[in-house]
């Protein structure tokens, strides 16, 4: 449904736009990846719980086994990366416990006191598109697997841009799996009066590309922020932009 013209979209083939948050609307992919990298290297030179491969993680790890999932799904897919077996705990678990839900708290926390203190701004592009949309009554959605998706919009002042969050409190209060299964994103269509037939999905993310493809969207739109232009193809995109100012018309100068 792609077209010819200066944009690679035509938004008035579409009924609705479901954006993922951290590293499509807001650079809090960024915090993310740093509150993952420390709470894990801490972890894994810490000692030897759980046995299993203990080399440092890295931004590959994040890439293939955290971004984009639920928080616990995040930690527990990373540990059965390695070998690594610890007890599933209670989801209220403190965060010096050494347990699935322990480890996922523990990187919660690194992440609010990073937002905390320094705070975030949209991407000036993806406002940019924002700001487009709106000009069109296109009903927006954000869908992230994160908890923290109002909090990190509120603090970038976007809360009203957006007629429903489907987030990781959301999932969990409802029972939808996270992506890369697609029922939030279907859940977000649904809130907002629309199929996936009708509906564009944005995502940096390979398991959130996985979860519009695998929802059938009418298209999917990869914002390569460091997974790659060919890793988020492979993994169902229609179309990589670098940056969400790609899909935003040029100003037309009057004559």
């Amino acid at each position: 449904m792609l077209h010819d013209s200066t944009t690679p979209v035509d938004w008035s083939d579409y009924a609705a736009v479901l954006f993922d948050l951290d590293g499509v609307v807001t650079p809090t992919a960024e915090v993310h990846m740093r509150a993952w990298a420390e709470m894990f290297n801490a972890f894994l030179s810490g000692g030897d719980a759980g046995g299993g491969d203990r080399a440092a993680y890295t931004d590959a790890d994040y890439f293939a086994h955290v971004d984009g999932k639920p928080r616990f799904d995040g930690v527990r897919d990373f540990l059965s990366s390695r070998g690594i077996e610890l007890p599933e705990g209670e989801d209220d678990d403190p965060a010096d416990r050494e347990t699935v839900k322990g480890l996922g708290n523990r990187k919660n926390d690194a992440f609010n006191a990073v937002l905390e203190r320094d705070g975030v701004e949209g991407y000036p592009g993806s406002v940019r598109l924002l700001d487009h949309l709106r000009s069109l009554g296109l009903p927006l959605a954000v869908v992230s697997s994160s908890a923290n998706a109002p909090a990190v919009l509120e603090t970038a002042g976007l809360s009203d841009r957006f007629a429903t969050v489907v987030d990781g409190a959301v999932a969990k209060a409802e029972g939808l799996p996270g992506k890369p299964a697609p029922d939030t994103f279907v859940r977000a269509a649904e809130v907002l009066g629309t199929t996936p037939d009708r509906a564009v999905v944005l995502e940096d993310a390979v398991s959130g590309v996985r979860a519009g493809a695998a929802g059938d969207f009418a298209l999917v739109i990869g914002v390569d922020r460091g997974a790659g232009v060919q890793t988020l193809t492979d993994a169902g995109a229609h179309l990589v932009v670098a940056d969400l100012d790609e899909l935003v018309p040029p100003t037309q100068d009057a004559p």
